[in-house]
């Protein structure tokens, strides 16, 4: 079997966090620019963090600067540190089988296992320390190094490839999410996508998008096979 790098999308794919990051970065731009409705004329699936920022403050007619960018994330993480632990323990959850996936992927030889996300790091160390899993991380792609997601997730296949001690191309990819964004960024670099309907998408939707494999959460007993073996 080929060496695998693994990049699990967190928010809608591993959490569902209950609002909490919109939550926080509406109550960042009120913060910053007395404006909390920023965000409210579009979805922020499969968006990395500082896209949404630049979107927001475009939106809200803010000059667009790394300065203005930077602290809106500043503020957001702040917010967010606040935000997730006041959640319902019923709202705020990992979703089904993957804590499972993730140890069993990690206990296995010749797999790395990292995260693929648009979220700055701060945000998923945030975000998956609330269920106990963000320690199973130890590389990925981020939305603080990368504004483009092919971008992020062609870094995080390259770190899991290192960790691997194999170049990129000797190494099977597979990106595990739930919007069209993470299959576009899979096709990007010519990895596999898994997706899962935990978001706001459909399995038949991501299929349609063009994920190999598409399951309404990991419990499904073939997820774990497409995750392990593949074709």
């Amino acid at each position: 079997m080929r060496p695998t790098v693994l990049l699990f999308d967190i928010d809608g794919t591993l959490v569902t966090t209950g609002g909490a990051g919109r939550r926080s970065m509406s109550l960042a731009f009120e913060r910053l620019h007395q404006r909390r409705d920023a965000c409210d004329s579009f979805s922020m699936s499969g968006m990395t963090d500082r896209a949404i920022v630049r979107k927001g403050l475009s939106t809200i007619g803010v000059p667009v600067s790394e300065d203005a960018i930077s602290a809106v994330i500043d503020s957001y993480i702040a917010h967010l540190g606040e935000e997730v632990p006041k959640v319902d323990e019923r709202e705020y959850r990992l979703h089904p089988g993957m804590r499972e996936a993730v140890l069993e992927a990690r206990s296995r030889t010749g797999f790395a296992v990292g995260l693929g996300t648009g979220n700055v790091r701060a945000g998923a160390r945030v975000k998956l320390e609330r269920v106990r899993i963000h320690d199973q991380f130890a590389f990925g792609g981020f939305g603080c190094d990368f504004e483009d997601r092919v971008a992020l997730i062609r870094h995080g296949a390259q770190a899991g490839a290192a960790q691997l001690g194999q170049p990129l191309e000797a190494c099977r990819v597979v990106i595990i999410g739930d919007t069209p964004k993470d299959v576009a960024a899979a096709k990007g670099i010519g990895a596999e996508t898994i997706g899962v309907g935990t978001g706001n998408f459909t399995p038949q939707a991501l299929r349609d998008a063009g994920a190999e494999w598409a399951f309404a959460d990991f419990s499904a007993p073939e997820a774990m096979e497409a995750l392990l073996v593949g074709r």
